[in-house]
Order: C-alpha cells, then structure tokens, then sequence
C-alpha cells in the first residue's frame, strides 16, 4: 500500500473521495464520545467500592498510635498513610505529608507558596521582576495553567525519547537565575507515555542552578500505572540521586491515589526533603488544622500496604490493557504505512500521543467532533495552548466503553487521513 506522500493527485482524489462517503455515515449517526480527558472508567471505579465498606459506625477509627482520625490535629498526615505512599513512590514516610484528595492541589498551593513567601527563605517570586519555568513539551496541560494563572513565563522544553532535552535544561538552569522550576512527569510521561531514563534522571539530580531557590516539581502521577505485570518501565529514584549529587533540597515529588481509588475522593501527597518539609509545614499550619484523616485511614485499611496497590493495580491494567491495544492496532493498520504522523507505544499511563503532519492536529480534532467524538484541544499539551507545528493530538482512551472506543478511534484516523489528503493536495 502505497504511503500518501508517494500517491498521485487522481489517486489521493479517489481515495478521499471514499472516505469522505465514510465520513458523513459516522456523521449521520449522531454520536456522542468523549475522548477529551483521561478519566477512569466505571469499570475500573467499581474496582475500590470495598473501600466504602472498610469503615462503619462500629468500627475503631484510631490509628495505631492511638490518634483519633475523627478529631483535629496531625496536620502532616496519619503514619499509616505516610507508609502506604512512601512505598509507592520509593519515598522514606519521614519525607512525606499527606494532603487532601489532590496532588494539582498540592502543586497548586507550592507555586502560590513560593509566590508568596519565597522558598526556604528566599525572596517571594512576586517581589521579582521575572520568573520562569521550564517546560517539557508535549506535557501535562494543567501544569502549565498552574504557571501561566501566575504570570510564570514558560519555555518549552523538547522531550526526546529519554526524557526532557537536558542538554537545553542544563544549560538554561545554569545561567539564568530567574528559571525557578520544571515541571516533570517522569514515569509514562502525559502525553506521550515516555519514561525518563536512568541518565536523564541522573542530570536532573546533579543540576547546577544559579537560582537557590531552583526545584524539580516531579509529579509522579503514573508511577504504579503499569499494562503489563512483566514487561514494564522502570525509574530510578529522584531523591537518592540528589542526595548523592549534594542536592537534597531540589526536587519536590507529588502523587495521588487518584486513579489507584476514586479520582474526586483519593489521597495526595508531597515528598521533599526535611528543609522542605519544615518550611512547607509553618505555612500549612496556618492554612489547616488537619486534612481528612478518616479517608486516610480509609485508603490504608482498603490497601492493607504497597503489595495490595501493586494487586489492586493488575485490576486497572487488565481493563486497559486491551483499550490501549486495540488503540494502537488501529493505529497500526489503517496508518503505519501511510507516511501521515506517527505516535508512541507506552508500557504504562493514561494516553497515547499521535504527532499528525504539521499545520494538521486541529483540523482533525474539530473533524472528530463534527462527527461526534470529542478530543482534547489541539495545542493542550503546550504552555499557552499553542503547538508551534499544530502537529500533537492527545488520544485518552481510559473513559469509554470498548465498543465506543473501537468507535471513536475509527472516526479518528478517517479525520487525519482526510485532512492529511488535503495538506498534500493544496502543496
């Protein structure tokens, strides 16, 4: 089958014409899927309804310390839960405080922290007449809101198949004082589903920035979301490495239990050093008397420890596992040979990440939806919304039902064959 690039102007016109046939059946079917985001499914939301059982009016809420979860106090989160989440994220539970349901919370309220009062005793961001923030794309679109809702200005950092470019990141950090963060999803990355390599992480650890107050927020949202039980990514650990390199107090690492457990009821966390930890607590102090102890023994009695996530986890996988693949054959079949755009197989994670011809991506996400599949914005995974090659399209195959899926990913490739033929055919 010949690739549409080597195809003739009369044969690129055959085919299209075709397809535009199949176009308009899937418009006259009225139908209505969402791919936009990547949410968990009903099914895989029904794996943790025992969680609502583990606790009832007969049951001792105390921790084994003998703290009552009903009442106020432990601002920095139950041991318990402490121990659950450190294993889960390779973290010592000494090094961590547990938050509410959200871990962009958390991130959230450690920008606006460091706006307001600085980091460790440096000067607050907002006293500064620039701040900036390194950004690998394509990425995680709410972390680049979180920076741009406080006038952060964000450079686009390229992902490679290792992780962020460090050759850039290096070389930014080092000599431009007003960078203060990166923001790093560094285990089945969002989009794309990279996994940092053991050399990435180990740059980022021996960084040498001219800002003090310089911090990797590492948002290890997919560190457990694996599809294969065997055949998996593996992460080195960030914080053993910046101890090694002297940088103890550089990284900040986030995650949740928000797509372990229940997304809008789960448990969030940060890990950092103690330095952190002490300046992050002064301030949390004021901001709470304590998060929801109840859902955080609740969580704890539900997984029992990190072998009962690791079990609850082959659940998840065993639901997206084929929703991922059949994805990808798709992908495969229809568009493998076709010379249009290419995309990345991920182990693990949310989504797969589709890299259409340049100048193409929001013409086929606006196509999708006039035939009623609903993607998210072309340019998302970008600070500001703005893709430079209007190439990257976010495929969140999570939500819906197989059937549907198979559905709205057939309407997909239809849509970037269709707008592909018409860039090759007005060049």
């Amino acid at each position: 089958m010949k690739s549409f690039p080597e195809m003739t102007r009369e044969e690129l016109l055959q085919e299209k014409n075709e397809l535009e046939k199949e176009y308009r059946i899937y418009q006259m079917r009225g139908l209505q899927l969402d791919m936009s985001r990547g949410k968990p499914s009903a099914e895989q939301l029904d794996l943790s309804m025992e969680l609502m059982d583990v606790l009832h009016s007969g049951v001792n809420l105390a921790c084994d310390d003998g703290t009552d979860c009903r009442n106020y106090g432990v601002v920095d989160g139950i041991q318990e839960a402490k121990v659950l989440l450190g294993d889960m994220i390779e973290c010592n539970p000494d090094n961590i405080m547990i938050y509410g349901n959200s871990s962009l919370n958390i991130m959230y309220d450690t920008v606006s922290r460091s706006m307001t009062h600085g980091v460790m005793g440096s000067t607050p961001w907002c006293k500064l007449d620039k701040v900036k923030f390194l950004c690998p794309v394509p990425g995680y679109d709410r972390h680049f809101t979180i920076t741009e809702h406080f006038g952060i200005e964000m450079i686009n950092i390229p992902m490679l198949p290792t992780g962020p470019d460090m050759d850039m990141v290096e070389e930014l950090v080092a000599n431009d004082e007003s960078i203060k963060g990166i923001w790093c999803v560094p285990k089945y990355s969002n989009p794309q589903g990279i996994t940092y390599s053991d050399e990435t992480v180990r740059r980022f650890a021996r960084l040498k920035p001219a800002a003090k107050d310089f911090r990797i927020y590492w948002d290890n949202a997919y560190g457990v979301h694996h599809l294969y039980d065997i055949d998996h990514d593996n992460l080195i650990e960030i914080f053993a490495e910046c101890k090694r390199a002297g940088n103890p107090d550089m990284v900040y690492k986030f995650c949740s239990t928000s797509k372990i457990s229940f997304p809008g009821s789960g448990v969030a966390a940060i890990a950092a050093s103690a330095n952190n930890l002490e300046y992050i607590k002064k301030q949390l102090m004021v901001q709470t008397i304590g998060y929801d102890k109840v859902n955080q023994l609740r969580h704890v009695r539900f997984f029992k420890n990190i072998h009962g996530i690791t079990e609850h986890m082959k659940k998840h996988a065993d639901i997206l596992r084929p929703k991922f693949e059949m994805v990808l054959n798709i992908l495969k079949e229809e568009l493998g040979d076709r010379g249009v755009g290419n995309w990345y197989s991920p182990k693990g994670g949310y989504f797969i990440c589709y890299e259409a011809m340049e100048g193409c991506a929001k013409e086929i996400v606006a196509m999708a939806k006039k035939a009623g599949v609903v993607m998210t914005p072309a340019g998302a995974p970008f600070p500001y919304g703005k893709d430079p090659k209007d190439s990257v399209i976010r495929i969140a195959p999570t939500y819906p039902s197989l059937q549907d899926l198979e559905t709205a990913t057939r309407i997909f490739v239809v849509c970037v064959k269709l707008v592909s033929m018409e860039k090759l055919l007005a060049e």
